[in-house]
């Protein structure tokens, strides 16, 4: 019986924050062996091959697929492994499936990497001329795509035999199809929309997809950031590694960085180091699970302003009766300009949709924090 489901590899700690990885067509996940090792470091990092390449079976998608049906695979994938949430980093072709994850399901997208890809890829016609001397030619057709992807993948003199000879072995149909896909890719109108914290990464000598594409991304896609990697074409990863592999980490671990930040603006600098002083080996998963999601990804998003996140918090707390909570967060709302009185109001707020007794003790534990630091 056929499986229905993405070849994939997955490395690194099973706790670790999961990291998929998209390979472009024509090749297979091999696309990521010189990068993928060092990523596992800090994630538990899962490549896929594209239906049809590598070990993925063919069927898995036909002609007339889209961007969304391989997106949808990738779903099924991350599903069976037990993944809800993931951040991503595809080329080309698996760029593209990012960027239409990080629109059509945004919650299950952390943060995103778009490498040596693009929003369109250039019209529809060159995608299905491609896509119908594959169908007619067959294998054939397969051998003579692959004798030209030097030209089409790396900068002149450099090649990684084993993804050519992965073109040369892919199944007609199923690149076929993902020709279609191309084809049909366009995203340009709805990039605005994404929210997912966003790196695009150009091979500054890529003709498939040149710098501008990514450019046209960067500059539509509130917050994304824009790398070119000198002396690279359209594989990137395996022909400037090294390179790649440092946009990737700034971005991806950037944001456990960016928390620390933000967590030490919001609850100030001493309450930041007792928790640090206290961290044993048996919590600092939580505590780096703490400042990469809560605070370097929610507190970082622009959405609500800090103020706003205070109210919100507030009231939270008071729901659950979280007071040792509540006497942090009086601090952090005073940090985050919210006043006594206003603070008050939201308590009194909060005592009217969740009853006196709640809101009792919220006053107490906000009456004591502001009347020890001077503001009542």
């Amino acid at each position: 019986m056929t499986t229905k489901t993405l070849n994939h590899r997955a490395e690194g700690p099973t706790s670790a924050e999961p990291l998929l990885l998209g390979p472009s067509l024509g090749t297979s996940l091999a696309l990521w062996d010189a990068l993928a090792p060092e990523l596992a470091v800090n994630h538990r990092v899962i490549r896929f091959d594209l239906p049809g390449h590598g070990g993925s079976p063919a069927g898995l998608i036909g002609p007339g697929a889209t961007v969304g049906d391989i997106a949808g695979l990738v779903l099924r994938l991350a599903d069976e492994l037990g993944v809800e949430r993931f951040a991503y980093a595809g080329v080309s072709l698996g760029g593209a499936v990012g960027l239409h994850l990080a629109v059509h399901h945004p919650e299950r997208v952390s943060s995103l990497a778009v490498i040596c890809s693009s929003a369109h890829f250039g019209g529809t016609r060159p995608w299905q001329e491609r896509a119908a001397a594959v169908r007619a030619g067959g294998p054939a057709a397969m051998r003579e795509l692959a004798g030209s992807a030097d030209g089409r993948w790396f900068t002149p003199g450099f090649t990684v035999e084993r993804l050519v000879e992965d073109h040369r072995a892919a199944d007609p149909d199923s690149y076929a199809a993902c020709c279609d896909a191309l084809a049909a890719f366009d995203l340009r109108g709805r990039l605005a929309e994404v929210r997912t914290p966003t790196l695009l990464i150009a091979g500054r000598e890529d003709p498939a997809t040149p710098p501008a594409h990514l450019r046209e991304i960067a500059d539509a896609v509130p917050g994304a950031s824009l790398t070119e990697i000198p002396g690279a074409s359209h594989l990137a990863p395996a022909e400037r590694p090294e390179a790649v592999l440092a946009a990737l980490r700034g971005h991806f671990t950037g944001f456990a960085q960016r928390g620390v930040a933000v967590r030490r603006e919001v609850l100030g600098d001493a309450h930041v180091d007792r928790a640090q002083a206290r961290q044993t080996p048996f919590t600092a998963r939580f505590q780096d699970f703490i400042s990469r999601y809560a605070w370097g990804e929610i507190w970082t998003d622009p959405t609500l302003t800090r103020r706003e996140r205070s109210l919100v918090t507030l009231t939270a707390l008071v729901a659950h009766g979280h007071l040792d909570e509540l006497a942090m967060h009086v601090r952090a709302a005073r940090r985050n300009g919210l006043s006594a009185d206003e603070i008050g109001a939201v308590l009194l707020q909060a005592g009217v949709y969740l009853g006196v007794p709640a809101a009792n003790s919220a006053f107490a534990v906000a009456q004591r924090v502001l009347a020890e630091d001077g503001d009542i």
